[in-house]
């Protein structure tokens, strides 16, 4: 008991800072995702474009164009996965070079000098937030690949399908790629969040101002930016909102 108290001790700002982060972090991603339901956001408009696409969808004949806007999506997740697994290689590579990494933090005015078993604990956040993101990159793939499956699958204008099916299959795919979307959001968020861990290394008070600095930015951009105005000029989707 001594021992753990003798610890808490020690290292209460730096507890004190983890806990404050992964409270940006979860909280954020529940926050965000509770309200989009009642608020309209990039998340919530864009679900209603994709609306609006696949019921398009089902009136061509014709859909290379759309199973190629579905590929660059994937090109663009596909990207960065790739990228989360060389970040994962560096990762490692820096859990054997710590001694020369910390001599190296040690020269920035305000830095607070880490042993070697805090700093391997940091890397090891970092490690565990890139895989994250990677299963989340590697997940909406997936999903953006059913979403073509299923666009190859819907009923095309010469089987003359009624207004209530073709809803209902638009409804369905829109829903697949706004999973994805979802995910691929994720991973950048978590993204995002992990250049917060990098403050860490220098001073547990910037860590928890970088997580709330970036939860702030998070929400800017997703919640009141000029991208989700311009995306709500559209008659359609504010009628709909």
């Amino acid at each position: 008991m001594e021992e753990v108290s003798a610890f808490l001790l020690q290292n209460w700002l730096n507890l004190t800072a983890l806990a404050w982060f992964l409270l940006c972090f979860r909280g954020y991603m529940y926050y965000a995702k509770s309200k989009s339901f009642t608020t309209p956001c990039l998340a919530s408009v864009l679900h209603l474009y994709r609306q609006e696409w696949m019921l398009r969808v089902m009136e061509r004949d014709n859909r290379i164009a759309d199973t190629s806007a579905i590929a660059n999506l994937e090109r663009s997740v596909s990207f960065f996965a790739s990228t989360t697994m060389l970040i994962l290689a560096g990762l490692m590579t820096v859990l054997g070079s710590t001694e020369k990494a910390i001599g190296i933090v040690a020269d920035i005015p305000f830095a607070v000098l880490a042993t070697r078993q805090e700093w391997e604990l940091k890397i090891l956040l970092l490690i565990v937030l890139f895989v994250y993101a990677f299963f989340k990159f590697t997940w909406s793939l997936r999903q953006y690949g059913f979403a073509s499956v299923m666009i190859g699958g819907a009923p095309s204008p010469e089987e003359n399908a009624s207004q209530q099916v073709k809803q209902a299959t638009a409804e369905r795919i829109a829903k697949m790629t706004s999973k994805a979307a979802n995910n691929f959001n994720t991973g950048l968020r978590t993204f995002y969040f992990s250049q917060a861990v990098l403050g860490w290394f220098i001073n547990p008070i910037l860590f928890m101002g970088l997580a709330t600095f970036i939860a702030y930015i998070l929400y800017r951009r997703e919640f009141n930016s000029s991208t989700l105005h311009i995306l709500m000029m559209s008659s359609e989707t504010e009628s709909k909102l």
